[in-house]
């Protein structure tokens, strides 16, 4: 072998893995791309990534998913969906490489990964059927075949670096096919140092060009139903609600820098919810069925019928299973929307301390989540809203337009459905909701807690004066004393703000005389039951975190 011989090889084995990669990497392209536009036709929500990232969030172990939303709070989803993509990527470049040498092997790992997929989209609680394994199943069929001809192209053989091109194509043709048959069985000649580079180039570019073209042409076709979603939102006008909520009273709002306002924004509410992709519902096309055990009357609503209703409007603070003690997933809107139990009751329904035949109801949003609530509670007089409106606006896409459950003193998993389509009558017996199946209680009231928003943990503050301030929470109860210990010190009473209503949270606050060095600042609230915030700390499963909040601040 010649020198010139000798450096085309090794040039030729650091290229080929490099190309194979790339090869696996154009195949993985096509294949999102295509199941894109493909999801499009049958149902955006079928997509290959939403489906699995689902699939994945359904088997995750509750302890895992509790880390998740501990540490990446509402950016969970977008962590999920970057480490498929990033798997999906590793198994691409793998799935490449192996082609050089077993293009039907690799071809075959690719459609594995369809069928991976097209099992997850069957699965999932929303699920419209078989169609929704199309998208997976077409993606890793076009990516198969994309692998499987780039791979051709680098496994041609030719007579030699400078052969002529008719020699070269006949030879590799040849060459080709016997490296094909002793590769594939793993015997056999390896494969010349030659490959076509032209037809890599002309094969590699057509394929990126088509599933750019493919993807774009998805995503065009998939916002065209997110448009008509976003179009009847801005064409909502809320009506006037029969009954107003008051004013909130001017000493509900304590000004102190640090501590959370009384009604927390739109943009700034909590969302925890197990959405990738969060639904954007053309209200035009929204229906909501009630129906089940006790229903002598089952009803289904358009959005209009819900918006001709008598309309109330409540001051409530919703709080997540989720949060820890002293977390921020809590928050107070002002809600606008359709007394539940007065619905229930048009339909014939009844509790079962009158008589009622079901304890439960199953509520089902168009993600196919479920979450169960008491009947009971939803029909003891609190004021537990079919809600349209928050905080004086149509429900955000990302809180349930067009339309949520809101119950004041239960946690949002046996209470908060968002985008709801469907509320059925039944018993806790009969049938487990979403998060029940996964070992967190049937029934959930939301703990008393409090919270300290300021000072921040390991702040520095000077010493002499200090405000402690923060939050309080019982509701459905409603707070009646917030105290403050520094250190192993005595209790000592916080000044608490005015009340807007039991159903909302209470700002608190303490004159703190700070003197020199480190302490520990803890809090505790009384709800109006008496009962005091416990100090035996617990986690969020089964039924909501324990405990009571504290913070270490340096003085100097």
């Amino acid at each position: 072998m010649t020198d010139d011989e000798k450096q085309s090889r090794i040039t030729h084995n650091g290229v080929r893995p490099a190309l194979g990669a790339l090869s696996g990497l154009l195949a993985g392209f096509a294949a999102l791309a295509v199941a894109a536009l493909a999801a499009a036709l049958v149902r955006p929500q079928a997509g290959p990534v939403i489906v699995v990232g689902g699939a994945a969030i359904d088997r995750t172990p509750t302890p895992v998913k509790d880390w998740a939303v501990r540490n990446f709070g509402t950016d969970d989803k977008l962590v999920l969906q970057l480490g498929i993509l990033a798997v999906l990527v590793l198994f691409a470049i793998g799935l490449g490489v192996l082609a050089l040498r077993y293009r039907r092997s690799a071809a075959a790992g690719v459609l594995l990964f369809g069928v991976v997929g097209a099992a997850a989209a069957i699965s999932r609680p929303d699920s419209a059927g078989f169609t929704d394994a199309l998208p997976s199943v077409v993606g890793a069929v076009v990516a198969a075949g994309v692998l499987f001809l780039l791979a051709a192209t680098l496994r041609t053989a030719a007579s030699g670096p400078c052969a002529p091109s008719g020699a070269g194509r006949a030879g590799s043709a040849t060459a080709g096919t016997a490296a094909e048959a002793g590769t594939e069985s793993g015997s056999g000649p390896s494969p010349e140092p030659g490959w076509d580079r032209r037809g890599f180039v002309i094969t590699a570019t057509a394929v990126a060009a088509a599933s750019a073209g493919a993807g774009l042409l998805g995503r065009a076709l998939s916002g065209s139903t997110s448009r008509d979603a976003v179009a009847s939102r801005a064409g909502v006008t809320l009506p006037v609600p029969a009954s107003r909520a008051a004013a909130i009273p001017a000493g509900a709002r304590l000004r102190i820098a640090g501590v959370s306002p009384f009604v927390t924004p739109n943009k700034d509410f909590y969302r925890v919810d197990t959405a990738l992709v969060v639904p954007k519902v053309d209200a035009a096309a929204w229906r909501l069925r009630i129906h089940g055990d006790g229903v002598q009357r089952p009803l289904t609503l358009t959005f209009d019928d819900l918006l001709r209703r008598e309309l109330i409007e409540r001051d409530i603070t919703l709080t997540c299973v989720s949060n820890e003690v002293g977390g921020s997933y809590a928050g107070t809107a002002r809600w606008i929307g359709v007394h539940l139990a007065g619905l229930l009751a048009e339909c014939g329904v009844r509790p079962p301390s009158r008589g009622g035949r079901a304890d439960q109801l199953v509520a089902r949003s168009v993600d196919g989540m479920t979450i169960g609530s008491p009947v009971e509670d939803v029909m003891d007089g609190r004021d537990a809203l079919l809600a349209v409106g928050m905080n004086g606006r149509p429900l955000p896409f990302e809180h349930g337009f067009p339309a949520r459950m809101v119950v004041p003193g239960l946690y949002g998993y046996v209470s908060a459905c968002k985008w709801i389509e469907d509320i059925e009558l039944t018993s806790f017996d009969s049938y487990d909701a979403y998060w029940v199946k996964r070992k967190w209680a049937r029934e959930a009231p939301v703990k008393t807690q409090s919270r300290i928003d300021t000072p921040k943990p390991f702040a520095r503050p000077k010493a002499g004066p200090v405000m402690v301030a923060g939050v309080a929470w019982a509701q459905h109860r409603g707070i009646d004393k917030v105290e403050v210990r520094i250190d192993d010190g005595p209790w000592q009473e916080a000044r608490l703000a005015a009340e807007d209503s039991r159903d909302t949270w209470r700002q608190w606050s303490y004159d703190w005389r700070a003197t020199r060095g480190g302490h520990t600042l803890t809090v505790r609230a009384t709800d109006r039951t008496g009962e005091v915030q416990t100090a035996k700390r617990t986690g969020t499963v089964p039924d909501g975190a324990s405990g009571r909040h504290s913070v270490v601040v340096s003085v100097d």
